[in-house]
Formats: structure tokens, sequence, C-alpha cells
């Protein structure tokens, strides 16, 4: 058994879909996050600038004793995860291995779709992942650069005619193509799930990057015996690089509880 807190970090709010995931599937477990709110979007960043941010994030949260990492970020998992993993003398888990293996057991036809930042498309990680476990699959990309920004503004709601439209027009490339399963490749995403599973109907699956990375790392706790001792409740600890206020106001939409007067803000540069 291992009490120390695991990390979790994305570019912003949407990493906490990840966190609401492993407070109900561990809920033992004592997690510290970091939203790096003052940056967000990583989405149109270079890979230099994404490997930098990515290294401040975890500069930041090995600042604590952790036993593991959860990269809540599809745009780092897909350009920087053989680096920062290489650089960790901890396990490191992303997004993109465990939605790909996800999406691959439950497509029928291996007609799969792909949602996600214009830089997790372009890394081509996703697609070369899905190759390698099934050379059959037909994967059809599209990036949504529209999608993070109108999320962390709450432009997420059924009913919202800003999100709605810019969902159509992303979407309807992945519905011509007749795709079984749509992977949310960004912990962003699911808050989106209501409108984006209302265009692509009933009989497409969308797969969550961010519960099947806390499927991944619940898998790996226990493989390690590395678990929080069952029975004791778990914390959360909540930080980001922009006005904390912020945080707490939309954070809890993220995490379908409130959080509280208890988000810190930190200067992530001094990192």
């Amino acid at each position: 058994m291992d009490q120390r807190p695991v990390g979790v970090f994305d570019s912003g709010l949407g990493g906490l879909t990840a966190v609401r995931q492993l407070r109900q599937m561990m809920p033992s477990e004592h997690i510290i996050y970091f939203g790096d709110t003052a940056r967000v979007p990583y989405g149109n960043r270079s890979k230099d600038t994404l490997l930098k941010y990515a290294r401040q994030d975890l500069r930041f949260l090995r600042s604590f004793d952790l036993k593991a990492v959860v990269i809540a970020c599809g745009t780092v998992s897909s350009n920087c995860m053989e680096t920062l993993q290489a650089e960790n003398d901890i396990p490191v888990i992303g997004v993109v291995e465990p939605t790909v293996r996800r999406a691959v057991e439950v497509t029928r036809s291996r007609r799969v779709g792909l949602i996600a930042t214009r830089a997790s498309v372009n890394s081509g990680a996703y697609q070369r992942l899905f190759y390698e476990m099934d050379p059959g699959i037909q994967v059809f990309s599209r990036a949504c650069p529209l999608f993070v920004p109108l999320v962390e503004e709450g432009r997420f709601h059924s009913g919202d005619v800003v999100i709605e439209t810019v969902a159509r027009e992303y979407l309807r490339e992945l519905r011509e193509a007749e795709v079984d399963t749509l992977v949310l490749g960004c912990t962003h995403y699911p808050l989106l799930m209501e409108v984006i599973g209302s265009i692509m109907g009933p009989e497409v699956t969308l797969v969550d990057a961010g519960c099947e990375s806390a499927y991944a790392l619940k898998r790996m706790l226990r493989e390690r015996s590395a678990a929080a001792p069952e029975g004791t409740v778990g914390d959360a600890d909540y930080y980001a690089s922009d006005r904390a206020a912020d945080f707490e106001r939309l954070g809890g939409l993220f995490l379908q509880e409130e959080i509280g007067p208890k988000v810190r803000q930190i200067d992530i540069e001094a990192y």
C-alpha cells in the first residue's frame, strides 16, 4: 500500500473530468491537480512549447512526493509522452494508449472517429497506435480547436446555439464517414458528451479519454500494490496558474461537485 498522492495536470480545467473519474473509482487516493489556466489552450502550440510547458507542470507536481502522474491532456500525451516518461522515475500515464485500446475493443465496423486538438491530430499519435493495435481499422480524424476555449468559458450545454453550431460543423464529416465509435481525445470534451451524442446519434459509442486514463491508473496501482489503503478517505488539492476564483467558479461544473475556496494560484514560470 502507498499513501502518497497522485498528481494530475492539464492545460486548464478539462483534466478535472479525469479527476472526477479517479475520485469515483479510487476514493481512498489523495489527488493533487494542476490546471495551467494562464496558458490554456495548449492545442495550437508548437511541440517545443508543449514540452517546455509540460516539464514545468511536472516539476511543480514533483515538488510533492508523488507515486504517479496522470497527464490528463491529450495534446501533451500525443506529443511529449516518451520524453516525459524517460525523464521521470515514477509512472507517468497519458490518455492516448488507454483510449485507443478501449476504442479498438468496442468498435464493430472498424470505422473510428477521432476528435482532438489540432496538435494532437497533427502529431499522428492516435492514428499510429490504432494501426499498431489493428491495422484494419480506419481512423477519421478532425481537429476541433474551438472546443477547449468554449468549454473553458462554460459554453457546453445543450441548447447553447454557439457550441451546437460549432459541433455540427466539426462532426459533419465524421457522421458522413459512418463511424460507429468516436474517441473524445481531449479531457475537455466529456463536458460536450450530450451535445456530441445528440449529433452523432445513439448508434455511435463515445470513448472518454479522461475515464480511460483513470482506469489505466487504477490498474497500474493495483499491479504495483501501490493503491492507498481501502477504507481511508482521500482528498484533493487544486492549483492553477491564473485566478483561483475563476477556477473555483467553473471547476465545479467539471467535477460535478463544489470545489469551495480551496484553489491556490501558483507561478508556473518559477518551475
